[in-house]
């Protein structure tokens, strides 16, 4: 009797523990496929963003690697309830949440990035909008265009504040068209008069000067395969010659031809696309090719004017700016500078101020 009676004790408990292991199978089950899983929602919701923010590259990929490993996994736990092993379905929810975790994790960390990208692009287009309304006005102001300059110009827009910079382009828009067309025929006239003719009619310092212009524009950065194209050595030979004989005080010196080329990659960019790589001047007509040596001409020539005595007999230009660093230094240097006594900097400077 008493045997009976343990018996029927046994059999609720043993059934309610059937029940609960079964029970605790299929929550493992619904967590192996998704069901159950609070941050399925929230994944696929950052990569709906993702998609609308136009980053497919990360999202996808891991969308399809889920899909994979959800379907693998499924099966695994179809397999685990079938044969009743507890202990391999907890260590498969494991690592399935271990899994969820990581690449949460790493949809943070790119949500991160996009955010950082998406600043960065806003930033520039806050600039490209405060260049835009500056250069759309009747009256440019120069000087809040150079303070706007000072951190950079967007490359398409380098052309028009450039010319405005450097004075060659007036601030007024009505007349700016004008102008660049007559200083652009200015300089058509210029070449003909003293480039476009024989060496008959060259004094001897022109013809030394025009040959060593000729030696130093295959020289101009030599690195790059477009500066070696015969057409554009030819265009830096007639900007460089026409400057220098309309500049007599100095005349050509060496390192103006790096000056030039700046101005020739700017003024190209309006009329040729892609990398310089890339870049063939033969594409241009020669109306076009005036243009943009013209212009190179004019801003070479309001870039110098305000240091055309750097190149002088003596140098005067850099002297001066020697002793004006050597001033500056005095007043900073504080510690090292004591009553009439040089600082190691200022002794350098003065002993080498004559020789430079």
């Amino acid at each position: 009797m008493n045997n009976n009676t343990q018996g029927e004790d046994h059999q609720p408990k043993k059934e309610s523990l059937d029940s609960r292991f079964n029970q605790t199978l299929r929550n493992v089950q619904g967590l192996l496929k998704g069901r159950s899983i609070p941050g399925k929602v929230l994944l696929t919701r950052r990569l709906e963003l993702f998609d609308n923010s136009g980053i497919q590259h990360q999202s996808p990929s891991y969308q399809r690697s889920y899909s994979q490993n959800d379907a693998a996994r499924s099966n695994d736990g179809d397999k685990c309830m079938e044969g009743g092993v507890r202990n391999t379905n907890n260590s498969d929810s494991n690592a399935t949440v271990n899994k969820l975790r990581s690449s949460a994790s790493n949809i943070e960390t790119s949500a991160r990035e996009v955010k950082s990208v998406m600043g960065a692009r806003s930033t520039d287009s806050a600039r490209v909008l405060k260049f835009t309304k500056e250069l759309s006005g009747q009256m440019i102001v120069v000087e809040r265009l150079r303070e706007l300059a000072w951190s950079g110009v967007p490359t398409y827009m380098r052309p028009d504040v450039w010319r405005l910079l450097l004075g060659y382009a007036p601030p007024n828009s009505d007349r700016r068209e004008g102008v660049l067309r007559r200083k652009r025929l200015e300089y058509l006239d210029c070449v003909a008069q003293f480039y476009d003719i024989p060496d008959t009619e060259r004094s001897d310092d022109e013809i030394n000067m025009l040959r060593q212009i000729a030696v130093d524009c295959p020289r101009t950065v030599p690195d790059v395969a477009f500066f070696q194209q015969a057409q554009v050595q030819k265009s830096l030979e007639r900007i460089l010659y026409t400057w220098a004989i309309r500049h007599p005080a100095s005349g050509y010196v060496q390192g103006i031809n790096d000056l030039v080329t700046p101005f020739l990659v700017v003024f190209l960019s309006e009329y040729l696309d892609g990398s310089i790589d890339s870049w063939s001047i033969s594409e241009l007509s020669s109306a076009n090719i005036s243009n943009i040596e013209a212009d190179c001409y004019w801003c070479l020539s309001q870039l110098l004017d305000g240091m055309q005595d750097h190149y002088t007999f003596a140098q005067p230009g850099i002297q001066r700016l020697v002793f004006k660093l050597k001033e500056l230094v005095r007043r900073i240097d504080g510690k090292l500078f004591r009553g009439n006594q040089f600082s190691p900097w200022h002794s350098f400077l003065f002993m080498n101020s004559t020789t430079l």
